[in-house]
């Protein structure tokens, strides 16, 4: 009987593609940056500060989760703080085997000092870049358009995103508040960021029922979607989602806490996995939610009894679903199953389902479909 650890967990290669930069700083970082910049803060104790702001604690709603980052977002205004910020998300990722992740943020919000759009963008880039000479992560960016926003400041955030493409930039996001900011009003971004042949991926089925999933699927052409909480709820839906491999990503601490779902025993993750749609495990903030990549696995096994070969598929999915180059891709996935498999030795576990020949994942055939499975 394979026995899943806590160290198998944090040292098999992973993916994080839904991380926050203004929601995943270190608190010391926050409050360094803070006095620093003569910046107030309702306390310069990490551990009171965390209380202040509820870090990891259950809010009413996403909106009450979401006020965290006005105190974050306070000290990220300067080229300095974002390239830091965004080495250390990259650095602490890449600590726990995190060999890739997918870094979003609405650099509009990083404004409040005269920072350009394009330096702001240029600033996160040196910190991932920075991070992946030392550790060799793997990193793009996603820009974020935000649902309360006009539709014309999505436009601009879209024009953005396709200017920096090759350049660090993977894709382009919608978040922020789902109720009453439906994603069809943001669609001409959308179909820019379509024409230029761009990735996205659609924050919805968090706040809001399976209408918001709809709408990010079908108005704004979602490669992806973020969270998908209540995808559940529209079987027709989740049935298209499927048949069209459209990825999933899973972020079970944070669905606690912003009340998507009222216990972590009843998110859909495992049910998802049993039906078959392609799902990843993500942050979405690491500090807000006060969790890792590894943290979100040891979760998922201890509540839902997760199966070593449901692990594999896991972290496989995450590196498929990843907004990557195919023929990029097909050779990191080689060297993923490679590391996987010698961390399965060294831990001593192996494949109960591969044993006896029947594998459902077809793993030795991986990299022959842009979107195996």
């Amino acid at each position: 009987m394979n026995k899943i650890t806590d160290a198998f967990l944090h040292d098999i290669p992973k993916t994080d593609l839904h991380v926050h930069l203004d929601g995943s700083m270190r608190i010391e970082t926050l409050i360094e940056l803070a006095q620093e910049r003569n910046i107030p803060l309702p306390s310069y104790e990490p551990q009171h500060l965390k209380e202040l702001l509820n870090i990891g604690g259950i809010h009413e709603n996403l909106e009450s989760y979401l006020r965290v980052f006005d105190t974050t977002l306070k000290v990220l205004q300067d080229e300095d703080a974002l390239t830091r910020t965004a080495f250390e998300l990259a650095e602490d990722a890449a600590l726990e085997n995190c060999r890739y992740i997918e870094v979003r943020y609405s650099p509009v919000l990083h404004q409040k000092n005269g920072l350009s759009l394009p330096v702001i963008v240029e600033s996160v880039a040196a910190g991932l870049r920075q991070a992946k000479r030392k550790y060799g992560i793997m990193s793009g960016q996603i820009i974020c358009a935000l649902r309360h926003m006009p539709p014309q400041t999505s436009l601009r955030l879209a024009e953005l995103a396709v200017a920096f493409k090759n350049k660090g930039v993977v894709g382009f996001d919608l978040a922020g508040g789902e109720m009453n900011n439906p994603a069809d009003k943001h669609a001409e971004a959308f179909r820019f960021i379509r024409k230029n042949n761009l990735n996205s991926t659609v924050h919805a089925g968090e706040a809001y029922g399976s209408r918001s999933i709809h709408q990010a699927i079908h108005d704004c052409n979602a490669h992806r979607i973020g969270h998908g909480t209540r995808l559940r709820e529209n079987g027709d839906l989740l049935n298209y989602i499927n048949d069209h491999r459209i990825p999933l990503e899973i972020c079970l601490k944070s669905n606690v806490q912003t009340a998507a779902v009222d216990a972590i025993e009843n998110h859909p993750l495992k049910f998802y996995m049993d039906f078959g749609l392609r799902v990843t495990l993500n942050t979405d903030n690491r500090l807000v939610t006060d969790t890792t990549i590894t943290d979100e696995y040891k979760l998922a096994c201890q509540v839902f009894h997760l199966t070593y070969d449901e692990i594999k598929r896991l972290v496989l999915d995450g590196f498929k679903s990843a907004f990557m180059p195919f023929r990029k891709k097909r050779e990191v996935m080689r060297l993923v199953l490679e590391e996987f498999e010698q961390v399965s030795q060294k831990h001593g576990l192996h494949s109960e389902v591969e044993a006896r020949g029947i594998s459902r994942y077809a793993i030795d055939r991986i990299g022959e479909d842009p979107m195996p499975d």
